[in-house]
């Protein structure tokens, strides 16, 4: 299986801590050695770096963790192959464009029949089972909701809905994100936790690193960071039950359904 990191928060913010950590489970602390990806959101535009080499190894992962890139919506995800080839065509995560905005997709788990999905005019460029899943949910989007609505949550309960329907094909755990806000949905495993103050101190499970993050934010900041496990030893994460969909707007918790 794949592990997925993200972030949402209300003011720009680096996600180099939790990124350290994430980073070693691909091939040293972990066997997600197939490679790894993140995407940060900047307004409307994104920056995406992938790696189709272990993140435990790569210069480029090193780069990103070095490097205190901000963002009010990241999404991460390190790759252990099982549909697909190890390829830079196959690293997550995926972008498309739909409603004249960015949503990048992230997924860990593995389907069975995604052949068959309709994916309309969004093609895979890959031949991941997630690439196939995420243009077949905007194909989906699209054609329930032919121009963006006004209403959000009309939207946020379909693609619960259509979350349902693709993990009946198997494990389905998913971070998707415009930007704005970033959705996530859980098969089995995926933990979030959000913090504001009063900020404390955490130590990541899987490297010697301690941060006082009252050192770094303000009184005003609110961060939610979401994982397939919990990165830290010493912090409480809430684990979401099996169909369980959440939204999460600039690092407040806005919409939840569970089945």
């Amino acid at each position: 299986m794949c592990e997925l990191l993200g972030m949402s928060a209300n003011v720009p913010t680096d996600i180099c801590f939790s990124f350290t950590g994430l980073m070693q489970r691909g091939g040293k602390t972990g066997p997600h050695s197939d490679g790894w990806g993140i995407t940060f959101y900047e307004g409307r535009g994104f920056r995406t770096f992938k790696d189709p080499n272990p993140s435990c190894r790569s210069r480029i992962a090193e780069l990103v963790q070095e490097y205190p890139i901000k963002s009010c919506a990241v999404v991460s995800h390190i790759r252990q192959a099982n549909r697909g080839g190890v390829s830079l065509e196959n690293t997550h995560p995926f972008t498309r464009e739909l409603w004249g905005r960015y949503w990048t997709f992230a997924h860990n788990g593995q389907l069975t029949g995604y052949e068959k999905l309709d994916t309309g005019r969004f093609r895979p460029v890959g031949d991941t089972d997630s690439e196939i899943a995420f243009c077949w949910l905007l194909n989906q989007l699209e054609a329930k909701f032919p121009d963006l609505p006004e209403d959000m949550v009309a939207v946020y309960d379909y693609v619960a809905v259509c979350c349902d329907r693709l993990r009946e094909l198997g494990v389905y755990n998913m971070l998707l994100s415009n930007g704005e806000c970033v959705l996530t949905y859980c098969t089995n495993n995926l933990h979030w936790i959000t913090r504001r103050a009063p900020f404390g101190q955490a130590s990541l499970i899987d490297e010697d690193v301690t941060i006082d993050f009252q050192m770094e934010t303000t009184p005003n900041d609110v961060v939610t960071v979401i994982a397939t496990q919990p990165l830290t030893n010493d912090e409480s994460w809430h684990k979401m039950q099996p169909g369980e969909f959440s939204v999460f707007h600039y690092g407040e918790l806005i919409h939840n359904r569970t089945l």
